[in-house]
């Protein structure tokens, strides 16, 4: 399901495959949380853009229009007409990001939705049956995600309890597995690293979770509260202690500088939320720094949004026109825009690959890595 092609240092040049299809790592998951990508793109957009992973969410798809009615239409495939393979997250970020009144117990989180307050359970054995409702073919682990900074104690016991319930989501998922008439029979389950920003605990959690042989492993509860250089102090710390063999994930991250500099400490897998809502506020990736459409100077500005980009919209529309559309608050404005934010990170993750491929990655790195985190 992975082979590591070759490494460049601790960067990884890989390639994942599963029932549909195979993914060129390092990648960049293309975030539809509801199952479409914000901003108005559809599965034939995500293939045009050179996305290869779609990542929807456990907890919203729970919610609206319920996992039950998206097996019925066939699984999530079928549902949005994407063809390619697909991740969905366990719920656990949601639960404890946007959920209200949320009481976490052994056997799972009691709480009350965002949406209309309707009391809720969710614990290991119900994210994993959520999921293979979804036919997902990566299925993540039900976790806590830990504010940072939060009381060592705390972290201790939550982190032992994440471990206790990702026992359970293997279980359950081998059990759904089996079952005559599951969506996707070769759904996988990935684990998650917790542990806060202590490097001890960390350490012990990954070498507690990897003794249950997952398909992939992820690292989470970053990019919540931390410092950056706290979040790149965890993956080091955590690296050496993932299976050279298996797909590293390191969730909710980042900017272009995050990726590359996560890439460069031996990670696969990403996503983030950031450029597609950036871009519906006309913040906009470039390969000289970030730009925000909305600033006057470009007014009669008739360049593409980035002269060294081929998007779709690059090859079509000016500065001009697309902050024109901020201003006078087009829809139109948010779906170039994605596309343009969405079409520069799958190539950003192209770029990595072509450089780890002729083993100049740390050249690429040391041109791109600060630049693509100024603004213009």
């Amino acid at each position: 399901m992975f082979e590591l092609l070759k490494t460049e240092g601790r960067a990884r040049r890989g390639v994942f495959t599963c029932a549909h299809g195979s993914v060129q790592t390092p990648v960049f998951m293309n975030v539809g949380t509801q199952g479409a990508i914000k901003g108005a793109l559809s599965a034939k957009d995500l293939k045009d853009i050179g996305c290869q992973v779609e990542l929807s969410n456990t907890y919203h798809l729970h919610l609206r229009p319920t996992d039950t009615l998206i097996r019925e239409m066939g699984g999530l495939h079928k549902f949005m007409t994407w063809d390619g393979p697909i991740l969905t997250d366990s719920g656990g970020f949601q639960v404890f990001s946007l959920a209200s009144l949320r009481r976490i117990k052994e056997e799972g989180v009691y709480f009350a939705s965002h949406i209309d307050g309707r009391r809720i359970f969710m614990g290991p054995e119900e994210s994993m049956q959520i999921q293979s409702n979804l036919g997902s073919d990566i299925c993540m682990a039900f976790d806590e995600c830990i504010e940072n900074p939060a009381p060592r104690d705390y972290v201790r016991k939550s982190t032992d309890r994440t471990y206790r319930w990702l026992a359970r989501c293997k279980a359950e998922n081998a059990r759904l597995n089996a079952l005559p008439g599951t969506v996707n029979s070769t759904q996988q389950l990935w684990g998650i690293n917790q542990g806060g920003t202590y490097p001890d605990i960390r350490v012990e959690h990954m070498q507690r979770i990897r003794e249950l042989d997952l398909p992939g492993y992820a690292i989470g509860g970053l990019a919540v509260g931390e410092s950056t250089q706290e979040m790149y102090d965890i993956i080091d710390a955590v690296e050496p202690f993932m299976p050279q063999d298996r797909p590293r994930y390191l969730m909710g991250v980042g900017t272009p500088s995050n990726i590359i500099e996560a890439v460069a400490r031996g990670v696969d897998f990403f996503d983030c939320v950031m450029p597609a809502r950036n871009a519906r506020h006309a913040r906009l990736f470039t390969w000289e720094g970030a730009i925000n459409l909305k600033n006057a100077k470009y007014q009669l500005d008739a360049r593409p949004i980035d002269p060294q980009c081929d998007c779709p919209v690059c090859r079509r529309y000016s500065r001009a026109y697309l902050r024109h559309l901020f201003v006078a608050e087009e829809m139109l404005a948010m779906r170039l825009s994605v596309m343009h934010n969405l079409y520069f990170y799958n190539n950003l993750m192209q770029r990595i690959r072509d450089a780890l491929d002729a083993g100049t990655f740390y050249d690429f790195r040391r041109e791109y890595s600060e630049k693509l985190g100024r603004r213009i």
